[in-house]
């Protein structure tokens, strides 16, 4: 059921593109305006997908699945009962983009209550869904609407939007996985107003002009809320995206090659399609309908299907690093071929499924090197970053695609078209874009990958464990602390970081005997042996020895009481300050690693003396010789 709503997700996007010449007669409306028909359910996707993910992981993940279902499908009934009314379409096709949160908290549902050697599999099906249903939508909508009309293609998502409903109601239950706090309202409202702004500037820029000046501000305001909402949200306790993990090596690598994986994907869809649609006399089209062109391009969803077996196998065989480097090598050779493919629709469509065969390979494994990185209590808010990457590389595409299409064109019998080097071009820079996947999935660690490639999952049986991290007596300093949970035997199990107040929250997969790791800079490590059990109290770990920068002022091997030492960085930068006690001990913070110069001043600046140290993680103690010259005795 949820692979089967991550299809109508997909459909949500794609029903209307075939009727894109057809709408403005439909509405009522000027080409201009028809176009937002398919640009709101843009918008409201990627604003949704991000928002929807976070409460998933706060408030429950079938929840907001259903949340999205009826939002969407209240969308797809509203157009279907719009009567043409231009402004209850572009209202419903806002709601239809509800859905795109769909597939990566399915994703999430499934690694929660799923079996871990079922894992694999189903999100390689859940990620095959959005090339099947991509390749219904175009081929459907135009069945659909020759003979049944317009408002039939929203009556028939309608109806399998609350058969879905009914169904992911009475048979997905809900995971247990999940971390209540606050919703970061602010962090939302930044990161829509970015979204919003760069996917319409990036989606319009063909039709208003990449200069014009409402895609320069739109741009600019992109640009300003994003250089807000990133430090807002590394202050925030409980951030709408924690960048700090969305910051890490494995999970930055995927989600830049989540992106450069959606560009050939969305090209493979749209430029096969039109390529087939140009008019025989161009010498290279078929002149195939719409509908056609469709039922042309179903066999490159379907193998996204069929292989989703294999993906889910190659994923817990090699791991989600092999299989993203071995699908994202076949799509640039796809690619390469589809350069010379251009023949026959036969050509055609064996090209655009070679290149469907390296999507179904890629999309299996990015959603597993995510959940592989990122906390449990997280993994729909991370998979949601995923997604809404897939989903900028999908508009960045489109927009490439008819830039280069409108720029490089001949006349056939009358009428501008493509050229066939046009379709070429693409066809190479996507391979080009295909092979940056697979440079970025080489540069992902090796052995993180290999440590866990699918997560740890219990079957619906894990439990989640809530504690806070203290440290000299009070709470931790904010997002200071990470907190790890390992088996006795050295499995990894989660992991997670510390909010404001010192609180965290991890995933286990049932009552147990753990290893608890708590590690915060400026302070200790701490290790324990910790019985969970359900239901328990919220287990609290002291963190009790603050690491420090020590050491002593001498002079001819006194101690130099009353003594002022000064902390300056290796460029000369001041630090701190401090006095020596009696016995000539100064103690300073751990400062963060790197060059120091330590420098002491006897009392009333009579000799000096300074030393060069170099500082880690680690405790340091240094002892500072001063000039034995003008110095009187040494204070008792």
């Amino acid at each position: 059921m949820l692979a089967i709503a991550g299809m109508l997700a997909a459909l949500q996007q794609t029903m209307v593109v075939p009727l894109v010449h057809e709408l403005p007669t439909i509405l009522g409306v000027s080409p201009t305006s028809a176009a937002w028909a398919v640009t709101a359910t843009l918008l409201s996707g990627a604003i949704a997908t991000p928002i929807i993910s976070r409460l998933a992981d706060m408030v429950g993940k079938r929840r907001m699945v259903v949340i999205a279902l009826v939002t969407s499908t209240s969308g797809s009934l509203l157009v279907a009962l719009s009567g043409g009314s231009f402004a209850l379409v572009l209202l419903g096709r806002t709601c239809q983009g509800f859905a795109a949160a769909l597939i990566p908290v399915g994703i999430s549902v499934m690694r929660d209550v799923l079996p871990k050697e079922r894992v694999g599999f189903a999100v390689a099906l859940m990620s095959a869904t959005l090339g099947i249903g991509g390749a219904l939508g175009l081929s459907l909508s135009g069945v659909l609407y020759g003979h049944l009309g317009f408002a039939s293609i929203f009556w028939a998502a309608a109806l399998l939007g609350v058969v879905l409903t009914v169904a992911v109601l009475l048979l997905v239950p809900e995971s247990l996985v999940r971390t209540p706090g606050r919703f970061d309202r602010t962090g939302a409202v930044l990161v829509s107003v970015t979204l919003a702004s760069l996917l319409l500037a990036v989606s319009k820029g063909n039709e208003w002009g990449w200069s014009s000046a409402v895609v320069l501000g739109l741009l600019g305001v992109a640009g300003l809320t994003l250089a807000v909402w990133i430090p807002f949200e590394l202050r925030v306790g409980a951030p709408m995206v924690d960048l700090r993990t969305a910051a890490r090596k494995p999970v930055l690598l995927t989600n830049a090659a989540s992106l450069c994986v959606a560009f050939p994907l969305y090209i493979n869809m749209l430029a096969s399609s039109q390529q087939l649609q140009e008019p025989t006399a161009t010498g290279y089209g078929f002149a195939l309908s719409v509908t056609e062109a469709g039922l042309a391009m179903m066999p490159s969803g379907l193998i996204l299907v069929l292989l989703s077996p294999l993906s889910g196998r190659l994923v817990t065989r090699v791991g989600g690093r092999g299989t993203l480097l071995l699908g994202a090598g076949i799509m640039a050779a796809a690619y390469v071929l589809r350069v010379f493919l251009t023949g026959s629709v036969t050509e055609v469509v064996v090209g655009a499924s070679l290149v469907s065969v390296g999507t179904a390979l890629s999309f299996a494994a990015m959603p597993t090197l995510i959940m592989a990185h990122v906390p449990i209590t997280e993994s729909a808010s991370a998979n949601g970053l995923n997604s809404l990457m897939r989903a900028l590389g999908g508009a960045v595409s489109s927009a490439f695609l008819a830039s280069v299409l409108a720029s490089m064109t001949i006349v056939s019998a009358g009428t501008t078209v493509p050229s066939l080097e046009a379709f070429r071009l693409v066809y190479w820079i996507a391979a080009g874009v295909a092979l940056m996947a697979f440079g970025l999935a080489a540069l992902i660690p090796r052995r993180l990958d290999e440590v866990r490639s699918t997560g740890v999952s219990g079957a619906g049986e894990e439990m989640v464990v809530r504690g806070r991290v203290l440290a000299g007596g009070g709470a931790l300093a904010p997002r200071a602390a990470v907190v790890t949970v390992t088996g006795l035997g050295g499995e990894p199990v989660d992991w997670a970081r510390t909010d404001n107040n010192g609180r965290y929250s991890v995933a286990v997969p049932g009552p147990g005997r753990y290893l608890l790791v708590t590690n915060s800079r400026g302070w200790a490590p701490h290790a324990e042996i910790v019985d969970l059990v359900e239901d328990d109290d919220p287990l609290q770990v002291v963190l009790d020895r603050e690491l420090a920068l020590t050491g002593y002022v001498v002079c001819g091997g006194v101690p130099v009481g009353r003594a002022t030492v000064v902390l300056h960085t290796g460029l000369g930068e001041f630090k701190a300050a401090t006095s020596t006690d009696a016995n000539g001990h100064f103690t300073f913070h751990l400062p963060p690693s790197g060059p120091y110069l330590l420098t002491a001043v006897v009392e009333g600046g009579r000799s000096a003396g300074t030393v060069k140290t170099v500082i880690g993680y680690l405790a340091e103690d240094v002892t500072i010789e001063v000039s034995a010259s003008g110095v009187g005795r040494p204070a008792e």
